[in-house]
C-alpha cells in the first residue's frame, strides 16, 4: 500500500473513534427522560395560552384566535394541554402595505401582510416572567384582478392564515429552546 492510502486510512479511523466516543452523547429533543424527570413534552403540556386581547368581532381578534389555535395544536397536539405551570401571554401588531400596483388603473396587484409579535412566558408558580420575545411573520400575496373584491379578500384571508402559522411556529420554536436548555 502506499503511503497516500495509509493516512487515508488512518483518517477514516480517526474520525470513526471519534464518532464512537461522542455517540453515547446523543439524546433526542423530544425523548422521554429515564430518570422520571419530565420530558419536553410535558413541559410544553403545561404552557396555558390565554386569549389574546383584541376587540371581538375584529379582523385581528380572528388572527388571535388563529394564532393560539395553531400554538395549542404544536404544543399540546390537541386543544388542551396538562395542568398549567407557565401562562404566555401574546401580544401582536398587523400591517399591510402595496408592493406593485397597476400603471393603468393605480390599484395594489400585490401587497404584503405582515405579523409582529411579542410574547411573554409567565412561571405561574411565582407570576414572574421567566422569558419573553419577539417574532414576526411577513407574507406577501397577488390580487387577481384589481376589481374583483372576493378574490382579494380570499387572498389577504389566506396570507393572514399563512402568518399566523409561521408566527405560531417561531414561539412554539422558541418555548422548546428554553424548556430544553432549562435557561
Amino acid at each position: 500500500m502506499s503511503l497516500a492510502k495509509f493516512r487515508i486510512l488512518g483518517r477514516l479511523l480517526a474520525v470513526a473513534a471519534l464518532a464512537a466516543l461522542t455517540a453515547g452523547c446523543f439524546q433526542p429533543m423530544y425523548a422521554e427522560h429515564a430518570d422520571g424527570t419530565p420530558g419536553l413534552r410535558d413541559k410544553l403540556m403545561g404552557v396555558e395560552l390565554p386569549p389574546v386581547d383584541k376587540p371581538n368581532s375584529s379582523r385581528e381578534a380572528r388572527l388571535g384566535v388563529a394564532i393560539r389555535n395553531a400554538l395549542a395544536f404544536k404544543l399540546y397536539g390537541n386543544a388542551t394541554g396538562g395542568p398549567p405551570t407557565h401562562r404566555l401571554v401574546i401580544k401582536f401588531t398587523t400591517s399591510r402595505y402595496d408592493l406593485m400596483t397597476d400603471v393603468n388603473t393605480g390599484l395594489p396587484t400585490s401587497e404584503n401582510y405582515g405579523i409582529d409579535a411579542q410574547f411573554n412566558l409567565i412561571d405561574n408558580a411565582t407570576n414572574k416572567s421567566v422569558m419573553t420575545g419577539t417574532t414576526f411573520s411577513h407574507v406577501s400575496y397577488d390580487i387577481p384582478g384589481s376589481y374583483q373584491r372576493f378574490s382579494r379578500e380570499r387572498a389577504l384571508r389566506d396570507a393572514e392564515d399563512r402568518a399566523s402559522q409561521e408566527v405560531a411556529e417561531n414561539i412554539k420554536t422558541r418555548l422548546a429552546s428554553f424548556f430544553y436548555s432549562g435557561a
